[in-house]
């Protein structure tokens, strides 16, 4: 039942902030015993499958702007592949001091503006 929660959270805040469901699911699968770099590889994974539901609603209600969206894909392409070549030489402690000042700072950030 604790899996139904969790996933259901996931999705959840995948689906309302738009991919924000990897913030949980990295530190679940931490906490199932994935190695921070593994953690992180999978919940890009889950995040994914989770983004493309979760964008075929937003372009079949008529809320995703296509030509905004195809602006910035062939950049996170990019990023993307630069980042799963950094995860891999990143160690456990630092990626995990990265990736939690960049959540504190996204929060930071909405709190204040």
């Amino acid at each position: 039942m604790r899996k139904f929660f969790e996933g259901t959270l996931i999705g959840f805040l995948n689906g309302f902030f738009g991919s924000g469901g990897g913030v949980i699911a990295v530190p679940l699968l931490e906490r199932e015993g994935d190695e921070p770099n593994a953690a992180h590889a999978t919940s890009v994974a889950l995040i994914f499958m989770l983004s493309l539901i979760t964008a075929l609603f937003y372009g079949f209600s008529g809320n995703l702007d296509y030509a905004a969206a195809w602006r910035f894909i062939p950049w996170g392409v990019a990023g993307a592949i630069t980042g799963s070549i950094f995860l891999k030489k990143i160690k456990a402690a630092a990626l995990k001091r990265v990736f939690g000042g960049i959540v504190t700072l996204a929060a930071l950030r909405m709190l204040f503006s």
